[in-house]
């Protein structure tokens, strides 16, 4: 098998070579407009062998391992360019396939997902369940070859472009709240199915709502045991190990933006010492991410919490630069306006606060309502 090294070597050289055909690098989410550019990006890396790193080879990935994936992944954060089109569907959809999928389904999903043909959206978060995943209300309920669908998703990233996606619902409303819930390989075109993209403060729509009437899902729909979905989704989202190098190279180019906030500014003392201290802070942060290795621990919820926060800070400080033009149309004001998006996507700050507090600083749990 190839080291690490010199696997390294050769995807920087073929990105250097091919990353005028990418789309820029949106991260983990491919916005609703690159997707046409995403797809035919995520379908070249199929053809030129630069899909599923790690994925098996005779499902059409390149069978090398997880430090390889790794590796992917920071030299194409290095290059600028996406390393996949579809997250929920490379890590998540794919991860519980591989895991936990019948031999039908690695068949029929795997490869298309690697070429693109299958794209995922991810149906977890409701209403009245988004922290607290474990209390979601949607229902499936068997019916004879079928399972009925009925409830709401929402915050789906994607979910107007997919035609698939990974659905959590309940299917046994007495049992315990995470041992009633089931995992499901739904197709995104069954009737009942509705979808609304979701209007932010910011003038964008990213996310989705979908809606379940009545939805026949059929039963081999079902992926992991039933009633076992908790456990299927909690594998696929905790086994991804964290891509330590791709997140400091994000980290470096925030803190490169945050320093050219002072260029052709007359800054005030003070404003110069606000600037200087959210810089130390982006430098704890990244030394603190060195220091965490490969693996993700409770310092990525510190770091989580602390570069929301710290971001947040900046797009307060660059409004307060720009003087009223942040109230009109423009970067500052759109800054301004989806700074506090930050502390509810990926985890609330809430959340990560809960988590530093019981599992690092060994606080009672916070009470059950």
């Amino acid at each position: 098998m190839i080291s690490v090294e010199e696997f390294g070597q050769q995807a920087a050289a073929w990105l250097a070579a091919n990353k005028h055909l990418a789309p820029r690098d949106y991260g983990a989410i491919c916005p609703p407009d690159l997707v046409e550019q995403g797809l035919a990006w995520q379908k070249h890396l199929y053809a030129s062998g630069k899909a599923g790193i790690h994925w098996p080879a005779d499902v059409g990935g390149q069978g090398l391992t997880p430090a390889h994936q790794a590796q992917w992944l920071l030299e194409c954060a290095l290059a600028g360019v996406p390393g996949v089109f579809n997250m929920v569907g490379l890590v998540l959809a794919g991860g519980a396939i591989q895991k936990f999928g019948s031999d039908e389904q690695k068949t029929h999903h795997l490869n298309a997902t690697l070429r693109g043909d299958h794209v995922w959206c991810q149906l977890f978060s409701e209403p009245g369940a988004g922290s607290d995943l474990g209390s979601l209300s949607t229902k499936a309920e068997r019916d004879g070859d079928r399972y009925i669908v009925n409830g709401q998703k929402v915050w789906c990233s994607g979910g107007r472009y997919s035609n698939w996606g990974i659905l959590m619902a309940r299917t046994n409303p007495e049992a315990p709240k995470h041992d009633g819930i089931s995992f499901f390989l739904l197709d995104m075109s069954l009737p009942g199915i509705d979808i609304r993209p979701l209007k932010q403060m910011t003038g964008e729509a990213e996310f989705d709502e979908v809606f379940f009437t009545d939805v026949q899902v059929p039963a081999d729909a079902l992926i992991g045991p039933l009633h076992g979905g908790w456990g299927v989704g909690m594998a696929v989202l905790t086994s991804e190990r964290g891509h330590i190098g791709t997140s400091i190279i994000s980290l470096e180019r925030r803190l490169d933006s945050i320093a050219r906030l002072a260029e052709g500014r007359d800054l005030s003392p003070l404003e110069r010492q606000e600037l200087a201290g959210l810089l130390s802070k982006g430098m704890a942060y990244k030394a603190m991410a060195q220091r965490q290795g490969p693996v993700a621990s409770t310092a990525a919820s510190l770091m989580k919490l602390g570069i929301t926060e710290m971001m947040f800070d900046v797009a307060m400080l660059r409004a307060d630069f720009s003087g009223a033009a942040a109230t009109l149309d423009g970067p500052d004001a759109f800054g301004l306006l989806a700074a506090p998006g930050g502390r509810i996507a990926g985890g609330t700050s809430q959340v990560q606060r809960n988590i530093i507090g019981e599992r690092l600083l060994g606080l009672p749990r916070e009470p059950k309502g």
